[in-house]
């Protein structure tokens, strides 16, 4: 790495939320022109213990299952991804889920070799 090289910084979004929000909060993010990220079925362990009686039979709800979506941004677009998120996933429950924000240092597009925030979108389509 060029340690002269000024590269903007980046942020990686990662947000747990309800299976059942999921499609909310893709035609949210849709509407701000997030059009790539990645997403994952994952199940955590949450403190709030609780039994669901199925037919008769108790089920323990601790392991809950939810979504991890995985979103990279440029600083412009942090705010109004996470307000996006936060918005179409509220349900104003408990297990809305989480959303956190880590500094991303570089990216690199594999096809154009094209370094830092410009290898996340393309440049010919930038308003």
């Amino acid at each position: 790495m060029n340690i002269g090289l000024k590269r903007k910084v980046m942020k990686k979004i990662e947000a747990i939320i309800r299976k059942t929000k999921f499609d909310d909060v893709r035609e949210a993010l849709d509407a701000i022109d997030i059009e790539w990220f990645s997403y994952y079925d994952v199940r955590g362990v949450g403190k709030a213990r609780q039994g669901r009686i199925y037919r008769g039979v108790v089920y323990d709800t601790s392991y809950i299952e939810r979504t991890l979506i995985s979103i990279i941004v440029r600083d412009k677009n942090v705010e109004k991804t996470v307000k996006a998120i936060q918005q179409s996933a509220y349900t104003g429950e408990i297990g809305d889920g989480r959303i956190f924000i880590i500094n991303v240092d570089d990216a690199i597009r594999i096809r154009t070799n094209e370094r830092g925030d410009i290898a996340l979108y393309n440049a010919e389509n930038e308003k």
